[in-house]
């Protein structure tokens, strides 16, 4: 892979690629995951990661058959899932030679301005230290996030932060569709997006799997948000994290959102 600059690229995955139907993590597909960035930012590239999977890994070690329905219940299986959640990151990407520091982020760290200083004085350090920051919301104390947040426009904010060339998305299907593919078999991939307007966002649908907190809608969201700001973003499936090399080395994958001159 040749690249072509140094880029600083924002990658988001959800909580669906990061773990099977039992609620339990799925080691290969994150092994594969930090195995790309690794060679990424071996590469020379800047990667941040913006991860979910707390609640969800903590309900698969905590053998629950389904996400607490209490904010509470919630809260306490983030707290359980961050650590086994970063434990395996740190060691898998630990064995490649890289390095990670965890952030965990409200929206008040974002919208207070002496605390988004002082974020963004952190992330510029830890990528000068030639680590890789890995990003979750503070899910065991931020109880509106838990309720109401979703990682899709933390990632958007995140990339704004740290004026990201590139917001990757990773996701349980293949980008944007004109249409439901779970309902239409004839449903086309829109490989390339303008402009977000009403009828982009009307395409995006409803909710999203019982084990993440998003769907299309926020992922769209969080697409206008950062092509706002100048920062070209990409829908694709997750399921093969080497498409993420395709993508970067200017191969058409998944939903291409344009950013704005």
């Amino acid at each position: 892979m040749i690249m072509q600059k140094k880029e600083r690229i924002v990658v988001k995955v959800g909580t669906s690629t990061l773990t099977y139907s039992t609620g339990k993590a799925n080691i290969r597909r994150m092994q594969a995951l930090v195995r790309t960035l690794a060679d990424l930012h071996n590469s020379g590239c800047e990667i941040v990661l913006v991860t979910s999977g707390a609640i969800g890994v903590g309900v698969g070690k905590l053998g629950l058959d389904k996400k607490p329905n209490t904010t509470p219940g919630r809260q306490a299986a983030a707290c359980i899932g961050q650590c086994e959640l970063m434990f395996m990151y740190d060691k898998f990407f630990g064995e490649l030679g890289c390095t990670i520091g965890q952030l965990l982020i409200t929206k008040s760290d974002i919208e207070n301005e002496e605390r988004r200083t002082n974020l963004i004085n952190a992330f510029e350090h830890i990528l000068k230290f030639a680590a890789i920051p890995v990003i979750n919301e503070n899910d065991s104390i931020a109880v509106e996030e838990i309720v109401y947040g979703d990682n899709d426009n933390l990632s958007a904010q995140v990339a704004k932060l740290v004026h990201a060339d590139k917001l990757i998305i990773l996701t349980d299907t293949d980008g944007l569709f004109d249409k439901n593919p779970m309902e239409h078999e004839d449903a086309q991939l829109i490989p390339v997006v303008k402009k977000i307007d009403e009828s982009i966002i009307n395409l995006a649908g409803g909710a999203g799997t019982n084990r993440g907190t998003g769907g299309m809608i926020t992922k769209i969201h969080a697409a206008q948000e950062a092509t706002a700001a100048h920062i070209d973003t990409y829908i694709i499936n997750g399921e093969n994290p080497d498409d993420i090399y395709r993508l970067i080395e200017g191969h058409r994958i998944g939903t291409h959102f344009v950013k704005e001159d």
